[in-house]
């Protein structure tokens, strides 16, 4: 019986958030019944803007702390710069992509918009993600719209590379993934909860409870206080709708609830309770670092032995050694 290999990566650029707990955690962790999961910290990204080291290796640090924290203790964890396949691979792949495909990736053109000057790794990172997906020789990538346009490309460089040097690569195909929590920033409930947000709007996994309270308490509501005043509407009641869903997603219920200052302190009940686990756990792990750095070697050991014969197929398919 094959089983189903599957894999995430998540890009240490900021504190992880409840939206990455309730949307991609959560998912991660209950996809690890009958899956070979591949989850990882993907640090080479994070250096497309300028980062300073220790900030990048204490985020790094936090980020595989709170992933074992977070229940994901029966996959193979790794840092994808400890894994060299992945720039290796990347490279190769960009010897097929072209600036044409790459100008057009949407992180690219919104930045390009703006005139600022960046990095040159900005404009080719998405080569390196293809890179990331076709080692793992992965038949179903689970992708949000906002990831789409780079399992696209994985593909197409799959297939080009493919037509071009020989059938190296397992061609993607693109999976709409199980229906999480949609956790939008309470200061500004038309966008998601980032990593990258405004610290006021973003309830980090690490917060304490005075701080979620804090946070929760300042949440953008709405003037009406009349009946019916707590419901959902997306579109009229954003932020009323985005402290509902995740009143829900964290157990809670609005049952009762006709007030915002008692919604908000269901919230921050339901968010305390359940971030409470994870803090716990992770101040566990954070006073056995050597621990998680034997998990986390573990991981870069396995994920080598699984990606050396892939880019060894690859060099050889262009005429490399």
């Amino acid at each position: 019986m094959t089983t189903t290999r599957r894999l995430s990566l998540l890009t240490p650029s900021g504190r992880l958030t409840l939206g990455n707990l309730l949307g991609a955690l959560r998912p991660m962790a209950a996809a690890q019944d009958g899956a070979d999961c591949f989850y990882g910290i993907s640090d080479l990204h994070a250096l497309t803007t300028p980062r300073a080291p220790d900030t990048l290796r204490a985020a790094v640090r936090e980020q595989a702390t709170l992933l074992l924290a977070a229940g994901l203790d029966r996959s193979t964890l790794f840092v994808q710069s400890q894994v060299p396949a992945h720039a290796q691979l990347g490279y190769l792949l960009e010897c097929v992509a072209t600036t044409g495909e790459l100008g057009r990736m949407i992180q690219f053109k919104e930045k390009a918009r703006q005139g600022a000057s960046v990095r040159a790794s900005l404009f080719t990172y998405p080569v390196l993600m293809a890179a990331d997906i076709l080692l793992y020789r992965t038949e179903q990538v689970p992708v949000g719209d906002d990831q789409r346009q780079h399992v696209e490309l994985a593909r197409d460089l799959a297939l080009r590379f493919n037509g071009t040097y020989g059938p190296v690569f397992t061609v993607p195909e693109v999976t709409v993934p199980p229906a999480g929590a949609r956790v939008m920033d309470l200061a500004d409930p038309a966008r998601k909860m980032s990593k990258s947000g405004a610290d006021a709007g973003v309830i980090a996994l690490l917060d304490p409870p005075d701080v979620v309270r804090r946070k929760v308490a300042r949440a953008v509501t709405d003037s009406d206080t009349g009946a019916g005043a707590v419901r959902r509407d997306r579109d009229a009641k954003p932020g009323v709708t985005n402290l509902l869903e995740i009143l829900e997603a964290c157990g809670g219920s609005a049952d009762g609830i006709t007030t915002y200052g008692a919604l908000k302190k269901a919230v921050t009940d339901a968010v305390v309770a359940e971030l409470e686990p994870l803090q716990q756990r992770y101040a566990e792990l954070s006073a056995d670092p050597a621990h998680v750095a034997a998990v986390y070697a573990e991981g870069a050991r396995r994920c080598r032995e699984v990606t050396e014969p892939v880019l060894a197929a690859a060099q050889a398919a262009v005429g490399l050694g």
